[in-house]
């Protein structure tokens, strides 16, 4: 079953960076939403890589993570 994640940064550079980093892990392109204007990126992954992905959102020091 799929989850939804998502996580909230201070800049729009930390943002691209994750958006990189969940792509280097192998993530599809098309499962990532990075919203520029509120810093946003959600993810939308199969429950068994949740914590992968977890690990790299956490990795930019998100203000929050849902």
């Amino acid at each position: 079953m799929a989850e939804t994640l998502t996580a909230a940064y201070e800049s729009a550079d930390t943002l691209q960076n994750v958006v990189d980093d969940l792509i280097n892990i192998g993530l599809p392109a098309e499962e990532i939403f990075a919203d520029k204007e509120n810093r946003t990126v959600k993810v939308i992954a199969p429950k068994v890589i949740e914590a992968e992905i977890k690990e790299v959102m956490k990795r930019h020091d998100p203000f929050r993570v849902e």
